[in-house]
């Protein structure tokens, strides 16, 4: 792209002629011509250099200090602590670096008079931006976690010592706000959900506290789930560069609208290869409103137990493609039993917008308004429906936990034993129960998984319980069988069952063919 850059800077528009393809379909006929279709108008590259100075005195600098305090037990650093050896071309190096950083050898500087380690005070650089002019200002909340001191400088070096509205970990979202003299430039937000991948986008911020960086790029991918890091996380993917201190900073499009918060990066180096992430401003703009309104995020809640379908899934409940999100069960006072949903529907929509996947659905009900019966398209045995599902508030500082036992088998000698499909299933004895916790209501149990079979593949695992099989309840080992049996004989390819494991349930698509 080097070749584009005209001397001020900026990107010239390239345009990209018509290209043909001739065919001769042999000697003496006649010439074919075929000529691959493009966009009637030329490719253009946009000049950026006005929308950034535009935008640039709206996006902030946001430096934190937190006190450290050091372990009592801790005494000052020894010689042999340092990172360099005595003498070394690199001894003040990593002398100066460690003391910038707070937790270096300063002599008597860091020690008391009984040689304790005194508190240090640590600092970091992010970004955030503007969005009301009277001085609120978004950023990550991962940029100001355990801050003491939160400081904004302004484009014109202005300092302004910042209070905390509201934050959200889930979201990695925080709401600062600043008493400025005067009203400050603010950004508005955009539709994130318009973005399209290819869509040319601006970053700017402070990397490595180069503060007013501006950098460009596209959209290099949609709905991005980065190591399972939140059950929200549908990251905007950008090429555009983003750097430690890029944190908190805005992602524009060509119009000026933020459509997401820089947040991620993925990285070998800590530096930008290429491979950004942006919270999408969709998510993000509830968020802050909510933060502004009470100072904490207040999701919705269904209490469905919900899993992707995958592309067996879908054929073995009879969809023309791998959507929505199937429901595997529910959790105490779930809204969405008491509505009527059922375990084994699928969830197509949700308060009229497309579900893709469980993923997505979890957005779409933690986005939704508490109280507010919505209606939700299902798929049942075949058929759609709509039924109307009242939105309570999760309360998100609940957790389950559930293990599983290990040992024997604990099978009788006159407990029957079924194999099908590499599952080894039983009657689930006392003994079984007690040996792999399981509840009361349990009936079939697995006591192994054999190796490199349709269930090894699925994850199933010894102390699992089979509830039903092709979304019809099984009592016994030999009902799973049957109705396996009856399921190859209708010509299905695969077969659906309903496991609980360790408290949870999930439906699992086991292909019939490789049985």
């Amino acid at each position: 792209m080097s070749g584009l850059l005209s001397r001020s800077g900026r990107l010239a528009a390239v345009r990209v002629p018509m290209i043909g393809l001739m065919l001769v379909l042999g000697a003496g006929s006649a010439r074919a011509q075929a000529q691959v279709a493009l966009p009637s108008s030329p490719l253009v590259i946009p000049g950026l250099g006005p929308l950034a100075n535009r935008l640039l005195p709206a996006v902030v600098n946001v430096s934190t200090s937190e006190t450290i305090k050091p372990d009592p037990k801790k005494k000052k650093p020894a010689p042999d602590d340092q990172q360099a050896t005595p003498g070394s071309p690199f001894e003040e190096f990593f002398k100066n670096f460690m003391d910038r950083q707070g937790r270096g050898g300063n002599g008597d500087r860091d020690a008391d008079k009984d040689g304790n380690a005194k508190p240090q005070k640590a600092q970091a650089l992010g970004s955030g931006f503007v969005v009301d002019a009277s001085g609120l200002i978004v950023t990550n909340n991962h940029v100001i976690e355990g801050a003491d001191e939160i400081t904004v400088i302004l484009q014109d070096n202005t300092n302004l010592k910042a209070e905390l509205i509201g934050r959200d970990a889930k979201t990695d979202l925080a709401l600062l706000r600043v008493k400025p003299d005067h009203p400050l430039p603010a950004v508005p937000w955009g539709d994130s959900d318009k973005a399209k991948v290819g869509d040319w986008v601006m970053a700017i911020g402070n990397p490595f506290g180069l503060g007013g960086t501006v950098t460009s790029g596209i959209i290099s991918a949609r709905a991005r789930a980065i190591n399972d890091n939140g059950p929200y996380d549908e990251f905007l993917q950008t090429d555009a560069s983003i750097n430690r201190g890029n944190s908190g900073g805005p992602l524009f499009n060509t119009t000026g609208e933020v459509i997401g918060i820089n947040s991620a990066i993925f990285s070998p180096s800590g530096g930008s290869i290429g491979i950004g992430f942006a919270i999408p401003s969709d998510l993000a703009k509830n968020v802050i409103a909510q933060l502004k309104a009470t100072g904490k995020a207040r999701r919705g809640w269904i209490g469905a137990r919900i899993q992707t379908v995958n592309d067996e899934v879908a054929v073995a409940l009879g969809l023309d493609a791998p959507k929505g999100a199937l429901v595997g069960g529910f959790l105490d006072k779930s809204p969405a039993k008491e509505a009527g949903v059922q375990p084994g529907d699928v969830l197509l929509q949700f308060d009229g917008r497309d579900v893709t996947n469980a993923r997505r659905l979890s957005r779409l009900v933690a986005d939704a308004q508490v109280d507010k019966a919505v209606p939700v398209k299902v798929w049942r045995k075949g058929e759609t429906k709509t039924i109307m599902v009242k939105v309570a508030q999760a309360d998100e500082s609940a957790e389950q936990t559930a293990s599983l036992g290990s040992g024997g088998s604990g099978i009788g000698p006159s407990t029957p034993l079924v194999k099908a499909l590499g599952l080894s299933m039983t009657e689930a004895t006392p003994d079984l129960k007690d040996k792999f916790q399981l509840g009361d209501n349990a009936n079939v149990v697995v006591v192994d998984v054999a190796k490199g079979s349709p269930a090894a593949d699925k994850d199933l695992h010894p102390g699992d319980v089979i509830l039903e099989v092709a979304q019809e309840e099984v009592k016994t080992a030999p009902d799973v069988a049957h109705k396996i049996d009856d399921a190859k004989k209708a010509g299905r390819k695969s077969v659906l069952l309903l496991v609980e494991h360790a408290g949870e349930l999930r439906f699992v698509a086991l292909r019939i063919d490789q049985g």
